[in-house]
């Protein structure tokens, strides 16, 4: 009976080994699905890290012997959202309330993180889907993507928090914009010209408001931001590299807040949402419906997800 345990000790050993071999080389495995399955959170990549777990059913194989999956059941395994305009000319966006990543079917330049690179494979449209290889998603995603070849289970890395904070890793202080001081009259400006905006519709990765009548988080601040001269950048987590931090107490009409978004990241340190104070403890924002709207800062769901607090004015 012992010597049949240690066997069978040593077979599970040999299969979570064989495991993350096959992970770890170069991505050509197919997989299946396994309806309804759900990420599995304690997954964890051939490096060990937290990542994003499925089965995927709906793979091919091309002539050149290349796998392909879906990107949309990639991306939310993960938690991103996708939004597929390709079929009427548009960009598929991923991210979750800002868009972090565009591409475009047969077309390998993509745009990752707010730059532009180039895949090894360009992504293709198949049955109304589109589909992407491992290695151009990896590269897409710039995180590991791993694979079981003999189950279908597909493992996502979810993006390090110290890669995409924007902070560590790096000697170059953050740039400041701030100029002078918001006057009153400016401060009341601001606050009015935002309002004009309430009840704009939110749209996830909406395109510029003169075009789309739309606004998501980041977009919006952009957009309120750019009428006083400062041209923020389009994500929410570059927005969170510049300016100075502040302190609830130095919080002044301007200053950007930045919200995380727990259980999205490994530590929960990198901004998923963005809005202005306006003063009197409100603050105004986009999210969900009904769009753009003014919301408490010290009390309510918010309150409980602040990350911190940014002067770029």
């Amino acid at each position: 009976m012992e010597r049949a345990k240690m066997t069978l000790k040593s077979v599970k050993t040999i299969a979570a080994a064989v495991l993350l071999t096959s992970a770890m080389v170069s991505i050509t495995a197919c997989s299946y699905n396994k309806p309804g399955q759900k990420p599995k959170v304690n997954s964890v990549t051939p490096a060990g890290t937290l990542s994003g777990s499925y089965y995927e059913k709906s793979s091919f194989t091309d002539r050149q012997g290349k796998y392909w999956i879906p990107l949309k059941p990639a991306a939310a395994s993960i938690g991103y959202r996708m939004k597929d305009d390709t079929a009427s000319g548009g960009y598929a966006k991923i991210g979750y309330t800002d868009v972090m990543y565009m591409l475009h079917p047969d077309s390998a330049q993509v745009f990752s993180l707010g730059e532009k690179i180039t895949l090894p494979d360009a992504p293709v449209r198949r049955n109304g889907q589109l589909y992407i290889t491992p290695t151009a998603l990896s590269k897409l995603l710039q995180t590991e993507v791993g694979w079981n070849p003999s189950t279908g289970e597909i493992n996502i890395a979810s993006p390090s928090d110290h890669k995409d904070s924007g902070h560590a890793g790096t000697t170059e202080q953050p740039k400041s914009l701030r100029i002078q001081s918001l006057s009153a009259a400016d401060s009341s400006e601001l606050v009015a010209y935002a309002k004009k905006y309430l009840g704009v519709p939110y749209e996830f990765g909406a395109g510029p408001y003169e075009e789309t009548h739309r606004f998501d988080c980041s977009s919006f601040t952009r957009h309120v931001f750019k009428k006083f001269g400062v041209d923020l950048p389009r994500l929410a987590k570059d927005q969170d590299n510049l300016g100075r931090r502040v302190s609830r107490s130095e919080l002044e009409i301007g200053d950007l807040i930045f919200f995380t978004v727990p259980g999205r990241f490994e530590s929960d340190a990198i901004p998923g949402h963005v809005g202005i104070y306006i003063g009197n403890g409100k603050f105004i924002h986009t999210w969900g419906d009904p769009g753009v709207q003014i919301s408490d800062l010290d009390s309510g769901y918010w309150s409980n997800v602040i990350l911190h607090m940014q002067r770029v004015l």
